[in-house]
């Protein structure tokens, strides 16, 4: 699974909205919105803050395990 579908998945699983990622996670909502699509990926400090907001370790965020 890829990182698009790691943070989609977690959006459900969490009842997220673009909106509410964003805010958790400092960003705009046009960012996620970035990441959801393809057009951006995470950066370093982004994905720290997934990892410690949302509980995702890097590796599972960008399929390297499940």
């Amino acid at each position: 699974m890829d990182y698009i579908e790691v943070i989609k998945q977690v959006m459900v699983e969490q009842q997220l909205t673009q909106q509410k990622l964003a805010e958790i996670l400092n960003v705009n909502q046009t960012t996620v919105n970035q990441w959801l699509l393809g057009r951006k990926k995470p950066s370093y400090d982004n994905i720290k803050t997934i990892y410690e907001k949302l509980g995702i370790t890097p590796n599972v965020l960008f399929g390297l395990e499940d």
